[in-house]
């Protein structure tokens, strides 16, 4: 009999995110992501809600409007420099680079752009301004330890990749 996915099952699942309007892959996890159905994951309420009830094998689509997760555009978290003024370690196209406000908060910036004389970092989330649609298949369901109840997720696993897009959604 198949486990299909309800409250206390580990889920792994594999996923990509594709923009809907150019149909471009903006992000595809090379490994599976694992989480506890029902136990605070880092997926959205929008996506735990479609996998429900869903079995191994299933393939879901969840569109999303990433305006309503991170808001609008910010223009004033782009910031252009010399490149001179720019060590060489971090002239690299999608390096990301944590900055500290004046009140001692960390802010991430991701490196989109230099060239002879110039680079450019952006504080927006990457999928800001985006309508993107999450593609999962779901690779594995069984009943989760009650370690694996309290992490939300396998120990220790260091798989599940942070990316914005699908954390805290």
């Amino acid at each position: 009999m198949k486990e299909i996915i309800q409250k206390d099952k580990l889920v792994e699942l594999s996923y990509k995110i594709v923009d809907q309007k150019s149909g471009e892959v903006l992000t595809l996890v090379e490994f599976p992501v694992a989480y506890v159905q029902g136990a605070g994951s880092v997926l959205a309420p929008e996506v735990t809600a479609e996998l429900e009830g869903k079995s191994v094998g299933d393939i879901i689509e969840v569109p999303i409007d990433c305006n309503e997760l991170y808001g609008p555009r910010d223009e004033s978290l782009v910031f252009t420099d010399r490149i001179e003024n720019v060590p060489k370690e971090y002239q690299e196209v999608g390096l990301t680079i944590t900055m500290e406000s004046e009140k001692g908060d960390p802010k991430n910036f991701i490196v989109t752009r230099f060239d002879d004389e110039t680079l450019t970092v952006d504080g927006n989330n990457p999928l800001c301004g985006r309508e993107v649609i999450f593609k999962l298949e779901i690779l594995l369901v069984r009943d989760a330890s009650d370690e694996e109840i309290a992490l939300g997720g396998k120990p220790d696993d260091d798989s599940a990749p942070e990316i914005e897009g699908m954390v805290e959604i």
